[in-house]
């Protein structure tokens, strides 16, 4: 049963993904990989609200973590596009951008893990 719920949720998140990194690249354009980076933000963001709520308020049994933390924010998370889309930016003659976009991401991410956590301890 926990392999179907990580796949099940595996699939919700790569979906989840796909829409949200769209609609944020759509909205402000591809020049700066605005889409992953909101995605990557967001997903830790909720990892460290639902690790949080997990770990230290409640026991929600044995088949959410696998299908919320390792099926869909496994999914939903893309610090390998975020790697690529940073080389990849490097590689084109834009340093900065793929420099922002490290810096970006990883100083946000960890911010967003800090404030989900805290607001799961509220």
């Amino acid at each position: 049963m926990k392999y179907v719920l990580i796949v099940v949720g595996g699939g919700a998140g790569s979906l989840a993904r796909y829409l949200a990194g769209t609609a944020v690249m759509t909205r402000f354009g591809s020049r700066v990989p605005w889409g992953t980076l909101v995605v990557n933000v967001s997903g830790c963001f909720l990892i460290g609200l639902l690790m949080t709520l997990f770990t230290e308020r409640f026991s929600p049994g044995t088949n959410w973590r696998p299908l919320l933390v390792i099926g869909f924010l496994g999914g939903y998370t893309t610090f390998s596009s975020f790697e690529w889309e940073s080389y990849a930016a490097v590689r084109g003659g834009s340093p900065w951008i793929g420099l922002a976009n490290l810096i970006g991401s990883v100083v946000c991410g960890y911010v967003a893990v800090w404030l989900g956590s805290a607001l799961a301890r509220r």
